[in-house]
């Protein structure tokens, strides 16, 4: 099996928000904002093939569906759909793709599903050949969304996935496209169920997986994220998600189990590390991956 990171449409969005109650005298260090106190923002997928022998997406990102004025609204930088041009460059199609797996419907993660936005033209999905993978819980949190992030979803989506016929709702920690391949691990903390994919490593005698890596989607968004209180003021409960953190990086310390980062921009893969005082922070950092054996 090989890993491609597969970047789609950057985003520049405020830092303040992005970082919660952090101060800016903390987070402009890690993340040095614009005139317009915005930050640079990846929305990274990756890309593995052959997994449970086949080709997997992991996201989409944000894509280009929206028009002019609502990309200009969330900092989106291109216009095109930048997605599929680096799904040409690794060698492959949206048209290849079986399996897209997408840890929440938030338009940043699930709008580049959709073709780029036309004048004119009503929403079309693509990944004609693919299987989608998302969680019940995340599902029904699109269907039904709370005021407070209604405007993170996509009205048209849920009615063209469904409709599809290639959607497979998971509630547990496998899923029927990928068997024991993947495993899922679940957060409530930034939106409910929030589906994070862990691509399984080596077996150990004791039959616990380790080693590789696990997609960290909004759970831990970049290497600042990793740091324990960090989190965003779009997370729906930042206590819960804490705990949640805590507990999800001391597995993946204890099992070797890299992490996979989606907005980072300048990191895709690192190796996450605790030092005497407890602080968590990320080694072996690595930018992009091409064709890279797990």
């Amino acid at each position: 099996m090989k890993l491609w990171s597969i970047l789609g449409n950057s985003q520049k969005l405020d830092g303040g928000a992005m970082f919660g109650n952090a101060p800016r005298a903390m987070w402009q260090a890690w993340s040095q904002p614009d005139d317009e106190n915005r930050i640079n923002l990846a929305c990274r997928a990756l890309l593995a093939s052959p997994l449970n022998g086949k080709t997997v997406l992991f996201e989409s990102g944000i894509g280009a569906f929206f028009e002019p004025k609502l990309r200009e609204r969330y900092g989106i930088q291109e216009s095109n759909h930048v997605l599929l041009d680096s799904l040409q460059a690794a060698g492959f199609s949206h048209e290849d793709i079986d399996v897209v797996v997408i840890s929440h419907l938030h338009f940043d993660h699930a709008g580049g599903l959709l073709r780029a936005w036309s004048e004119g033209q009503a929403p079309e999905l693509l990944f004609p050949n693919a299987t989608f993978v998302i969680g019940k819980e995340a599902w029904a949190r699109a269907v039904h969304p709370h005021p407070r992030d209604r405007a993170s979803f996509i009205p048209e989506l849920q009615p063209l996935l469904e409709a599809s016929g290639r959607l497979e709702l998971v509630d547990g920690a496998q899923c029927q496209a990928l068997g024991d391949s993947v495993r899922f691990h679940y957060s409530d903390g930034h939106t409910p169920g929030l589906m994070l994919a862990e691509i399984i490593g080596s077996e150990h005698a004791d039959q616990a997986p380790h080693g590789g890596l696990v997609f960290c989607s909004d759970l831990i968004p970049g290497r600042p994220w990793v740091h324990v209180p960090i989190t965003m003021g779009y997370d729906r409960n930042a206590e819960l998600l804490i705990d949640e953190k805590r507990a999800f990086l001391e597995d993946k310390l204890a099992r070797n189990v890299h992490l996979y980062f989606t907005h980072d921009p300048d990191c895709a893969l690192a190796q996450v590390q605790k030092d005497a005082r407890g602080k968590y922070s990320t080694t072996h950092e690595v930018p992009e991956l091409h064709a890279r054996a797990l």
